[in-house]
C-alpha cells in the first residue's frame, strides 16, 4: 500500500466489497433504467425504463462476452457500486420487477439515487485511507455513516431524498480531503478543476497533485504521465492514453475510468484498481 495510504475500519457489509457490483443479485437495473442513444457507445436507441433488447428473461446479458464487438462499449464502463443488488435485495426485498410490475416504477426511480449514494460511499472510504486527511477522519466516518444509513431507507423515502444536496455537502468535504494530500506535492500544482483537456497533448506531464476534478481527457496522450496525489474525481478519460502513465497514488480514481481508457502492462494502477481486460 502506499506511503499515502493507511488501513481504515471498513465501511459496514464488508466496507469496499459491498461497494463493487454483483449482477448475480440483481434484477439487471443498469440494463433497463438508463436512456442512451446510437452512437460510438450504443449500437442502438434505448428509452428509460425500456429493457435492453439483449436482455434475457434470467437477468443475465445475452451478449456479455462480446459486448465491445457488437457496438456496446457503454456498458463496459458501467458501475452502479453495488447499488443494483442493494436495491434489488434490501430496498425491495427480493421483489423483482418482472414478477412483481407494480414495484417496476418505483424501483427504476429508486435506482439511479442509490447508485449516487454508493459511488459517494466508495470516495469516502477511500478518503478514510488517506493519511494526510486524518484531521478530518472523524468528519469522513460521521458522513460514511450518514450516507449509508439513507441507503437502507424505505423507497418512499429515498425518492424523496434531496440527493444532490447531500452530493454538494460530501463533496465539499472530499474536497478538503484531496487539499490536504496534495498539500503533500511540494512544487506548484496545476488546477485543472472542470478544463476543456479533450485531446490534449499531456504526455510525460508532471501531474502529481493536480486538481483534475471533471476535467474533460476525452482521447488525452497521457502515456508516461505522472498523475500521483492527483484528484481524478469524475475526470473524464474516455479514449484517454494511460499507457506507461503512473496513477499508483491517484486519489478518487475509480474503476470505469480506466475501463473507459487505454492503457497497457506499464500503466501502474492504485492496488484496489484493476487492468482492464481490454487494455
Amino acid at each position: 500500500m502506499s506511503g499515502k495510504r493507511e488501513h481504515a475500519e471498513p465501511a459496514s457489509e464488508g466496507g469496499r466489497l459491498s461497494l463493487r457490483a454483483d449482477c448475480e443479485s440483481c434484477f439487471a437495473l443498469c440494463c433497463v433504467v438508463p436512456a442512451f442513444s446510437a452512437s460510438v457507445d450504443f449500437a442502438i436507441d434505448k428509452k428509460a425504463g425500456q429493457a435492453c433488447p439483449n436482455l434475457r428473461q434470467d437477468f443475465r446479458c445475452g451478449i456479455h462476452t462480446r459486448l465491445r464487438q457488437q457496438g456496446f462499449r457503454g456498458c463496459t464502463v458501467y458501475d452502479c457500486f453495488g447499488a443494483g443488488q442493494k436495491v434489488s435485495q434490501v430496498t425491495f426485498g427480493g421483489q423483482d420487477w418482472r414478477q412483481s410490475p407494480q414495484t417496476a416504477e418505483q424501483m427504476f426511480e429508486v435506482f439511479p439515487i442509490m447508485r449516487d449514494l454508493h459511488e459517494l460511499l466508495w470516495y469516502l472510504t477511500e478518503a478514510l485511507t488517506l493519511r494526510p486527511a486524518r484531521p478530518l477522519h472523524g468528519e469522513l466516518s460521521l458522513a460514511l455513516e450518514q450516507t449509508e444509513r439513507l441507503t437502507h431507507a424505505s423507497p418512499g423515502a429515498l425518492v424523496e431524498l434531496d440527493v444532490a444536496a447531500h452530493r454538494r455537502d460530501v463533496n465539499a468535504l472530499l474536497l478538503r480531503a484531496s487539499e490536504l494530500v496534495r498539500a503533500e506535492v511540494r512544487h506548484k500544482k496545476k488546477d485543472r478543476r472542470g478544463a476543456d483537456l479533450i485531446g490534449a497533448k499531456l504526455k510525460g506531464a508532471d501531474l502529481r497533485g493536480a486538481n483534475l476534478r471533471g476535467a474533460y481527457l476525452i482521447g488525452a496522450d497521457l502515456r508516461g504521465a505522472d498523475l500521483r496525489m492527483a484528484d481524478l474525481i469524475g475526470a473524464d478519460f474516455r479514449g484517454a492514453d494511460l499507457r506507461g502513465a503512473d496513477l499508483t497514488e491517484s486519489i478518487f480514481l475509480i474503476q470505469s475510468q480506466l475501463d473507459a481508457a487505454k492503457g497497457d502492462s506499464a500503466t501502474r494502477l492504485p492496488p484496489s484498481l484493476t487492468r482492464p481486460a481490454h487494455w
